[in-house]
């Protein structure tokens, strides 16, 4: 729709460009970006054909072609979150098929890929090609006992198969252990690990061992860590030296050391009051990367945007590298290029690829083709205030855009607060369709960076030990009413939503807190001490760091846990769930919402069959954002302009009937 003039109609009420199924079905996820004999592999993750992952090869010329055929799904389930599905090396791959966690082999000159690990209960992820020894170095997740906790283990696969006892163990005595990484000379293996109860982004330790001829490992030593340290992401520089990240100053930053010497002796490449790195939620996160010539390719949070420069570990000097972007990800370097996912202010997040002779930028696949016009663009602005305690709290404030209307005069935007998942994550500064979805439709949205979030160094993370339902729900209520006080939003229309870790905050401020008029729960958890009880290994232990151990802290899960206290909850909600959730159990939301239904409150729950953790089929994308946007626009009081399914209400009056003109 396009006027002379902007249509006065109520916020809430716009018609807009930006429709659901834009958001979904035109929009592939992008990410685990590799390079290898110049070309640039990532893999796509497609909501069309079901949300299968697809792994892409884009040629130096700009050639692109898919790797794997269908019915080949390139995703790995260790962790539930997977990473790492794939490894490529002088046009080998090996990759790890979603429907049976096997791992494949495909030669370039071979189009139909083979199994080199067994049927099973295996599952394998972090995957590491040693050509030269004609092996791959995996974790491997063994989920054969269904009444003991997987076993994670570093393995060793024969590139030809079969791998029938699914691999020669390496590394086997610990909880977790992730990222190998194999040195130059192919002597020596790092690696990192942890133990329960700590989480990747606690207390790690990286760990290095010398290789024999046959990929066996001879020795292990710790090289890095400490307790109440993070460290991470050990690569091997192209001197032979080992550099890890390590947060013991109070934020990430690279270090530097010789194979013979101890963290202790390790050296900064560069020491700022900023964030490199990022919390390793998936196998094979990669940050930073070596021209080379030595030089270090790094990224880092600067007051929530993301920043890339090219640093000198001669001279300790970094130069930065204007590439546009406002987030980074999955960062590959070679001689004199680098190639990353990055996000935008402005357009969808897409795979680049920067020289780093002339700094020149070329966009080799975004996420979406669609492009939303600037007259419909609402931009993040960083914004701070202050909590009860009166500690300082970031995030991002999206304004309502939309050229074509503007609201009656004096009416304020209704406000939704986002709470983003982990909780031990972060809002980026970057275009996200479904964020257009709202504000170009009048709602105004901010992106909270609560007490937790990454990106604002360690002390910033760690406010919300101990504090998970208390401190980021005060961060998410007093954002609200800081937004309104200042006169921005209306005060009376304030709703939150959250998926995961963010649906929990979101149920807790709609059960704690007399904010929020209405909120949207997508995937999120009801009652604490059952996820506790009944969640995957990654996660069975981190509620003990965000709440206390379990039972001794029973008392905190249950005072926390919006199913315990529905006499305090007064606001209507939306719960969306997958049947097929392994992190969090739909009989969660199903609890929730018999209870809602119970006190007589309003309330939907709509599930969705055959989806995990996460909306990955077109469909059921679009289904759960106009669910939201029909049930806001009914417990709201305003009209869609654009006409969305209805769905059910329980406890609320008839639908509204009236349309727009």
């Amino acid at each position: 729709m396009t006027t002379s003039s902007p249509v006065t109609r109520p916020f809430g009420a716009w018609r807009s460009p930006v429709s659901a199924a834009s958001v979904a079905g035109d929009t592939v996820g992008l990410g685990a970006v590799r390079l290898d004999d110049g070309d640039v592999y990532w893999i796509e993750s497609r909501p069309g054909d079901g949300g299968r992952s697809v792994l892409v090869r884009c040629t130096p010329g700009g050639a692109r072609q898919d790797v794997t055929p269908g019915p080949y799904n390139v995703r790995s389930r260790v962790h539930e979150y997977g990473g790492g599905a794939y490894a490529v090396r002088h046009g080998l791959v090996l990759f790890v098929n979603f429907v049976d966690q096997r791992v494949y082999r495909l030669d370039r000159d071979d189009p139909a890929p083979h199994a080199i690990t067994p049927e099973g209960t295996l599952r394998y992820g972090d995957l590491r090609l040693d050509t030269e020894r004609g092996v791959a170095y995996a974790v491997r997740e063994d989920h054969s006992d269904p009444q003991a906790e997987p076993v994670n283990t570093l393995v060793r696969l024969d590139l030809e198969g079969p791998n029938g006892d699914g691999g020669t163990v390496l590394v086997g005595d610990t909880d977790f252990v992730v990222g190998p990484e194999l040195s130059p000379d192919g002597t020596h293996l790092a690696w990192l690990q942890w133990d329960h109860p700590n989480m990747p982004w606690d207390d790690t330790t990286v760990w290095l061992g010398t290789l024999d001829a046959a990929g066996d490992l001879t020795d292990r030593q710790i090289w890095a860590g400490a307790p109440g340290r993070t460290v991470g992401e050990p690569r091997w520089a192209p001197d032979g030296r080992l550099v890890h990240l390590s947060d013991h100053t109070g934020f990430a930053n690279l270090y530097a050391g010789d194979l013979t010497s101890p963290e202790s002796s390790a050296s900064p490449l560069l020491s700022l009051d900023r964030e490199f790195g990022q919390p390793q939620w998936q196998l094979g996160t990669s940050t930073y990367g070596f021209t080379g010539d030595g030089r270090v390719v790094c990224t880092w949070l600067e007051d929530g945007f993301a920043r890339m420069g090219l640093l000198d570990p001669a001279d300790g000097q970094v130069r930065l590298l204007e590439t546009g972007a406002t987030a980074y990800g999955s960062l590959a370097v070679a001689a004199d290029q680098v190639v990353f996912m990055g996000g935008f202010v402005d357009a969808p997040s897409a795979v680049v690829r920067v020289s780093l002779v002339d700094g020149s930028t070329e966009v080799l696949r975004r996420s979406s083709d669609e492009r939303v016009d600037p007259r419909y663009l609402s931009r993040p602005e960083r914004v701070s205030w202050q909590n009860t305690d009166g500690e300082t709290v970031h995030g991002f404030f999206h304004r309502p855009a939309n050229a074509d209307f503007t609201a009656p005069e004096g009416e304020l935007p209704p406000l939704i607060v986002s709470s983003h998942g982990g909780p031990t994550s972060m809002a980026p500064p970057a275009f996200s369709p479904s964020d257009q979805y709202w504000t170009s439709r009048g709602f105004a949205l901010l992106e909270v960076n609560y007490s937790g979030s990454t990106g604002y160094g360690r002390a910033y993370r760690e406010r919300l030990k101990g504090r998970w339902g208390l401190v980021d729900v005060d961060d998410c209520a007093t954002g609200a009413v800081a937004m309104a006080d200042e006169g921005r939003v209306d005060r009376a229309r304030l709703a939150i939503h959250g998926g995961s870790a963010g649906g929990y905050t979101t149920l807790a401020a709609l059960t704690f807190r007399d904010v929020f008029a209405a909120g949207a729960s997508h995937f999120g958890i009801s009652d604490l001490a059952a996820l506790a009880r009944d969640t995957h290994k990654f996660e069975s232990q981190y509620p003990t760091g965000l709440v206390g151990p379990y039972p001794e802290a029973k008392d905190a899960y249950a005072a926390r846990s919006p199913i315990e206290h529905l006499d305090r909850l007064g606001s209507q909600m939306i719960l969306l769930q997958g049947t097929e959730d392994e992190v969090v159990p739909r009989g969660q939301a199903e609890l929730m919402a018999d209870a809602l239904r119970r006190k007589g409150l309003p309330v939907s729950l709509v599930l969705f069959e055959g989806e995990g953790h996460g909306f990955r089929r077109a469909e059921n994308i679009v289904a759960a954002l106009e669910a939201e946007a029909y049930f806001f626009s009914q417990v709201l009081g305003f009209t869609l302009a654009d006409p969305v399914p209805a769905v059910q209400i329980d406890n609320f009056p008839p639908p509204r009937t009236d349309t727009l003109t």
